[in-house]
């Protein structure tokens, strides 16, 4: 039954994140004029179909992905004046664009009802647990800690992601607000949580305060933690490039549904956080300038916008079908890897 549900949880979650961003490129082409050949959530034959006016609207049978399919999106049509390509390079962007940005929108809309649904937590120690070791190096209670490692903290969501960061380092330097003072401590200590043997993150071993829920702190917690699956996805990239972090990490929809059912049994709330970031996530992933995502896409047409000349369509096609293959490939070792090897 465990697995049911999460399988079911992890179909419901990708299907929506996936409906909305394809539902943000087929509005901006309905509002830039450009004709919609069909709307499709997930791949392969059609379980359900319904021809509108100009668009075919389909349900196809595996839950893997969808597509907006456009007039000449992919080749030249000369005399359709509602092809995409006969567009104007700023419009086209936009409807590129506008995918990510959908998903960045219900990112934010789900941190939204999360942080309206649970108490607002501050940064300023309550109470150490049983367990703390961070007291012995001179954190305190009423501590309200405002940076780590000289980076400011915007709120507690912002405080846990920045710690778990840091990668097999238990000491770590704390500036905190005591007596109206900002105090630097030095080599702050905390236990380590394993993440499998070779990778350990510090953790928090206190309580903190929760803050007044006012419209004001519901707005600047949305922001901060927004923010902060911004950055979450930035470190993350960051280290696997710089090879601080092995691609070992990296997790597929295998690895998500694994982890979409562990945050299930943490309920609502958990699931919802972690939809927020997996939106959030993919709004980033599709903006970076790779071949055959959407951030690639966008590069192309600057380089247009630019040169004053579009790339010939067979150019382009040629980039974004090896660019596609190479990310099915990665899609595959990644798969492969979460199911005989995962962490």
């Amino acid at each position: 039954m465990e697995l049911f549900l999460q399988i079911l949880y992890t179909v419901l979650i990708l299907s929506a994140l996936i409906f909305i961003h394809e539902l943000g490129h087929f509005i901006a082409a309905k509002a830039c004029g450009v004709r919609v050949t069909e709307f499709a959530l997930g791949m392969g034959p059609a379980i359900w179909k319904k021809q509108g006016k100009e668009t075919l609207y389909a349900l196809r049978l595996f839950p893997i992905g969808g597509y907006c399919a456009m007039t000449g999106e992919d080749e030249e049509v000369p005399d359709d004046p509602r092809a995409m390509r006969n567009k104007p390079v700023w419009q086209r962007m936009i409807i590129v664009l506008s995918g990510a940005m959908m998903n960045l929108l219900l990112g934010i809309v789900l941190v939204t009802v999360t942080v309206c649904a649970e108490p607002i937590p501050s940064t300023t120690v309550a109470e150490f647990r049983e367990d703390a070791i961070s007291q012995q190096y001179g954190l305190q209670i009423h501590d309200k800690i405002v940076a780590v490692n000289g980076d400011r903290i915007s709120g507690y969501m912002d405080l846990s992601t920045t710690l778990s960061s840091l990668y097999n380092e238990d000491t770590v330097s704390l500036t905190v607000e005591r007596d109206g003072q900002e105090v630097i401590l030095q080599s702050v200590t905390f236990p380590m949580a394993a993440v499998d043997e070779e990778l350990k993150t510090p953790m928090l071993d206190f309580k903190v305060f929760r803050e007044e829920k006012t419209f004001g702190t519901v707005v600047e917690n949305v922001i901060s933690d927004t923010g902060s699956y911004l950055t979450v996805m930035y470190r993350s990239l960051r280290d696997m490039l710089t090879g601080r972090v092995s691609l070992k990490y990296v997790s597929g929809p295998i690895g998500i549904s694994e982890a979409i059912g562990q945050a299930a049994a943490y309920g609502w709330t958990s699931l919802l956080s972690l939809a927020a970031l997996i939106s959030i996530n993919l709004f980033v992933m599709n903006l970076l300038p790779l071949p055959a995502l959407d951030g690639g896409r966008f590069l192309c047409m600057l380089i247009e916008a630019i040169i004053r000349r579009p790339i010939p369509p067979k150019v382009e096609g040629v980039i974004h079908g090896i660019g596609l293959i190479l990310l099915l490939g990665l899609m595959v070792v990644i798969a492969f890897k979460d199911i005989f090897f995962p962490i």
